[in-house]
């Protein structure tokens, strides 16, 4: 997986290796996760909630980017199976460290690209901005869909517009700590956030996601929840 990022020169784009892969993983996901913010945290296990609540127990679930298992870990007691893949094969070995006590757990490490799986599964997750982190176009989509069983769900989330002064905050703390490049606040607006060190973060606004849900073809819906995330679910008609 390749990113893009802008340099000085904006008519310029230079590709550089995956972030998350090469310099955003492992043990500095612990660090990402381990923030002082309290509206933060909030947001973290508001997201977590939101799926929980909708889980029943008897799915086989996939986790995309799921860096190493926060999510999963907590979701695993809520599902038949859980999988959480990531493109950091070091994150993925934390992982499997960090699940050790969830029989019901496990981490791969895959490209969302070149995903394959012998089974489909019951409900996927692409949570807090995976598709952008991803860089993931239609045709991703697509392909995650995929992996989605008749009767399926795949949840999407972003982050809200509403959220934007927090979501600053939270990666000026990231910079702080060394695990970004110091923020360009004359760069950082409109809902992207540019580091000095070529990173950019986006998101998608509610018009993208209707839109990704319109393109799909199959019964959708777009939610904001906690005043912090926007959820985009689709649901696979049953065969």
């Amino acid at each position: 997986m390749t990113f893009f990022i802008r340099t000085e020169q904006p008519e310029r784009m230079i590709a550089v290796s995956n972030y998350y892969a090469e310099s955003l993983n492992s043990q500095k996901l612990f660090q990402v996760y381990d923030t002082a913010i309290p509206r933060i945290k909030q947001y973290f296990q508001m997201e977590i909630d939101f799926v929980r609540q909708r889980l029943t127990g008897t799915q086989r679930v996939l986790e995309l980017g799921a860096g190493y298992g926060r999510i999963v870990r907590e979701l695993a007691p809520s599902c038949a199976s859980i999988v959480g893949m990531d493109i950091s094969e070091d994150s993925v070995r934390l992982g499997k460290d960090y699940l050790k006590d969830f029989p019901n757990a496990d981490m791969v490490a895959m490209d969302v690209h070149q995903m394959s799986f012998p089974q489909p599964f019951d409900v996927i997750l692409c949570l807090q901005n995976g598709l952008s982190a991803m860089r993931a176009d239609q045709a991703v989509v697509e392909k995650i869909l995929s992996c989605l069983a008749p009767g399926g769900t795949a949840y999407f989330s972003t982050y809200s517009a509403r959220f934007w002064d927090h979501r600053v905050a939270w990666f000026q703390e990231q910079a702080g700590k060394g695990l970004l490049g110091e923020l360009d606040m004359d760069k950082t607006r409109d809902g992207v956030i540019v580091c000095k060190d070529g990173f950019r973060a986006t998101t998608q606004t509610p018009e993208e996601y209707e839109a990704i849900g319109r393109a799909c073809g199959m019964p959708y819906e777009v939610t904001e929840v906690d005043g912090s995330s926007l959820f985009l679910i689709l649901h696979k008609p049953k065969a």
